[in-house]
């Protein structure tokens, strides 16, 4: 399986394959995506967390999310879905944003046996659409059966969790994950605390206190921490040089970018692209 990017005259792409472009490597998606594991198991980095993905295990993926595949079986196999932007915006257009960051933060879910009819059939469905390049109806179809499947996953979602673990229990947890969706956005460019905490209209001092309830760590970690894989993505993942992987994240001169990695990494940018081989 390579990895697929979608085109304005390409809005979708759909395939099965074993992810082998993930293995053991940063991979930023800038197009949504669907991937449901239909045989074997596998451990998925998504953002900074580990998931198990097993056999009828569905995951979905938000334009800018961060994967590695960093465990597989021999029998792993998945279809996906990828699609653009633009297609997903279309299709989602009444959906409250409550359910978006709910699946941010919640992206795989395992279903019971009895549960997959739906996404199964969507998953043949659309690669045989995709393969089928001379049919008329290919974007309308495409795009009918992507709604209809996120709407699928909307009202499961609202069947199985309770609208407080979708939308949060208080005010503080949803400050929290916007401000975490917030970091996801502006990581590459906003490294402190401050400029989190204008956006959510508090101190730096209460969104600190927050995060630290939250998760026992400080804002400024949260923060460095994404900063610090979207550098990795970068020395992974493109062939941009040093000074300009500096430069692209804003940081005022190449030395202070390194200092920074090494700080966070005990190791030089430099040194972490060569180690990769």
């Amino acid at each position: 399986m390579r990895i697929f990017r979608t085109t304005e005259s390409e809005p979708f792409v759909a395939r099965t394959g074993r992810m082998e472009e993930f293995h053991n490597r940063l991979i930023k998606l800038s197009d949504p995506g669907i991937f449901f594991c239909r045989k074997g198991h596998a451990h998925l980095n998504i953002d900074l967390k580990e998931y198990d993905i097993v056999k009828n295990t569905q995951v979905i993926i938000q334009p800018g999310t961060i994967l590695r595949l960093t465990e597989s079986s021999d029998d792993f196999e998945v279809s996906y879905c990828y699609f653009s932007e633009q297609l997903l915006r279309e299709i989602t257009i009444h959906l409250e944003p409550s359910f978006f960051h709910f699946l941010k933060e919640n992206p795989s879910f395992t279903f019971p046996d009895d549960c997959i009819e739906a996404i199964n059939g969507l998953m043949i469905a659309t690669e045989a659409i995709y393969l089928d390049r001379e049919h008329r109806f290919r974007d309308i179809i495409i795009r009918n059966h992507l709604q209809c499947f996120l709407l699928s996953v909307y009202e499961k979602t609202h069947r199985w969790f309770t609208r407080k673990q979708i939308e949060g229990t208080d005010r503080k947890d949803q400050l929290f994950k916007r401000f975490i969706a917030l970091v996801h956005k502006h990581c590459t460019t906003q490294r402190e605390v401050g400029f989190y905490a204008n956006e959510l209209f508090i101190t730096s001092r209460y969104l600190s206190a927050i995060v630290q309830e939250v998760t026992g760590k400080n804002a400024k970690h949260i923060i460095d921490m994404h900063v610090i894989l979207e550098i990795k993505v970068m020395l992974e993942s493109t062939d941009l040089s040093i000074q300009e992987i500096a430069n692209r994240l804003q940081f005022p001169d190449q030395s202070f970018f390194g200092r920074y990695f090494k700080k966070h990494t005990g190791t030089s940018p430099l040194n972490y692209r060569r180690a990769l081989g």
